[in-house]
């Protein structure tokens, strides 16, 4: 992603990285629900109402990074407060602990579990297919896990970063994220993420990592208003 790319991620990823499975109508775009609740706009300025209103099914709501459309009455645009957008430009130094395994079908329903508990705003039952997702098995449970969410060629965004609460304290998302960024930086894409500012606990760990504040990013949700539905 350029700058204006990561200034507007949910767009630039589903014209690129993630087209195939894009919903688009004219300058507006979503990712079908069950891979995400997420939906960008070409710009501020886009004419997307029409759009919007075909791509949103009656009662359903959808979020949207770092661009908002001007939307005739009918639509509440609600503001969740700015998140920091975060980039990491320079390897991290390994770090040791127990084996990294890939993701994928057989681990499914421990994804989902783990999601619910603990990340389960945006996480769908097929979200692990949008990239690579990795974790940490102890005593036969998913103890912590990470993903790839977002993208283009140039730009990885580092998502669902996660610990089961029994497992806290043990380095397992330190040791996730190095390893993960790392794998990206080596194949040539900028690691990105998004973060609460009122998740200091997380903004900390990536700081010690060496992410560093690349701006902070609007963030909010649309829906229709009460008694709009089908407009």
């Amino acid at each position: 992603m350029t700058a204006s790319e990561l200034d507007n991620p949910f767009w630039s990823s589903l014209r690129s990285r993630h087209r195939a499975l894009a919903q688009c109508i004219g300058d507006a775009a979503r990712y079908p629900a069950h891979y995400a609740p997420f939906l960008g706009v070409a710009n501020a300025q886009a004419d997307v109402a029409g759009a919007i209103a075909a791509l949103l099914e009656p009662g359903e709501a959808v979020y949207l990074l770092g661009v908002a459309p001007k939307l005739p009455d009918g639509w509440v645009l609600q503001a969740h407060g700015e998140l920091a957008q975060m980039v990491c430009t320079a390897a991290i130094p390994s770090i040791d602990g127990p084996p990294v395994i890939e993701l994928s079908e057989p681990h499914r329903a421990d994804v989902l579990a783990l999601t619910a508990l603990v990340y389960p705003h945006y996480f769908r039952p097929r979200t692990m297919e949008l990239g690579r997702y990795f974790g940490i098995y102890r005593d036969g449970r998913l103890a912590a896990m990470i993903g790839e969410r977002l993208g283009t060629d140039a730009c990885q965004e580092i998502s669902a970063v996660c610990t089961h609460p029994d497992f806290l304290g043990r380095g397992y998302a330190r040791r996730l994220v190095a390893q993960l960024s790392n794998d990206n930086l080596a194949r040539g894409r900028l690691p990105f993420l998004h973060v609460s500012r009122q998740n200091r606990r997380a903004s900390r760990l990536y700081e010690q990592l060496g992410y560093r504040l690349r701006r902070d990013i609007g963030f909010w949700s649309l829906g229709r208003a009460p008694g709009a539905a089908g407009r």
